[in-house]
C-alpha cells in the first residue's frame, strides 16, 4: 500500500477528525463513512477514504484523535505578530501550516516583507513589493496594494520621512477629552482657557 506523501494537503484532511470520531464510536463501515463525509461536502472518491481508514483496521485499535486545525483568526495573528513574540509551539504550528499550504506561505512572506518596510522607513522598497504582490495570486493583497497606490504620495512620505502627525493627533485627543469633560456645562470661552492653561 502506498502511503500519502508527508506534508501534502489532501481534500480529506478537513474530514479526518470526524472519521476518527466515528471510527472510535464503532462505525467502521468504510462505504458508510465515505457516504457521511460526502454529505458534509467531501468531493473526493472512496479510495482515499479507504486507504486512510484501512491503517486503523490493520493496527487493530481505535483511531488516534486528530487535533483540530488552528482557526483562521489564530493563524492570522501568528502571521501578523513579530516572530520573536511567538512561543515554540506557535512557531512549530505556523511552520507546519506554511509547509502544507503554499498560498498561505507566500501570503505570510509578503506580510513579513511589508512589515520590514513599515518598521524601517523602507519606502524606497515599496514599489518592488507591490510589483511582487500583484504578480502573485493574492486577491486580498491586490486590494491592499491598490489602496496604497491611491494615496501614493502620502504613503511614501510616511515611509521615508522622520516626520509624522503623532503630536498633532495627541493634541486633538487631549482637546476632545477636555471637551467631553465639560459637555453641557460651559461654552467655548471656558474650553479655550482650559486648553491654553493645560500646557
Amino acid at each position: 500500500m502506498t502511503k500519502p506523501l508527508e506534508g501534502r494537503i489532501s481534500i480529506l484532511d478537513a474530514y479526518k477528525p470526524y472519521l476518527h470520531e466515528r471510527w472510535n464510536a464503532g462505525i467502521t463501515n468504510m462505504l458508510q463513512l465515505h457516504r457521511e463525509i460526502t454529505e458534509q461536502g467531501y468531493r473526493g472518491g472512496y479510495w482515499p477514504v479507504r486507504t486512510y481508514l484501512v491503517t486503523f483496521r490493520a493496527a487493530g485499535s481505535g483511531a488516534p484523535p486528530v487535533p483540530a486545525p488552528p482557526k483562521a483568526r489564530r493563524i492570522s495573528t501568528w502571521i501578523l505578530r513579530r516572530p520573536d513574540t511567538l512561543d515554540q509551539d506557535e512557531h512549530a504550528q505556523l511552520a507546519d501550516i506554511r509547509t502544507r499550504c503554499p498560498d498561505l506561505d507566500r501570503l505570510a512572506t509578503h506580510v513579513t516583507e511589508f512589515a520590514k518596510i513599515l518598521t524601517s522607513a523602507g519606502g524606497a522598497r515599496l514599489n518592488a513589493w507591490i510589483t511582487t504582490v500583484e504578480a502573485d495570486d493574492q486577491p486580498d493583497l491586490h486590494s491592499f496594494a491598490t489602496g496604497l497606490k491611491r494615496g501614493w504620495d502620502a504613503v511614501i512620505a510616511g515611509l521615508t520621512t522622520p516626520h509624522n502627525s503623532g503630536a498633532v493627533e495627541g493634541n486633538v485627543n487631549r482637546i476632545k477629552m477636555i471637551k467631553r469633560q465639560m459637555y453641557g456645562r460651559a461654552k467655548f470661552d471656558l474650553l479655550r482657557k482650559r486648553i491654553l492653561l493645560s500646557h
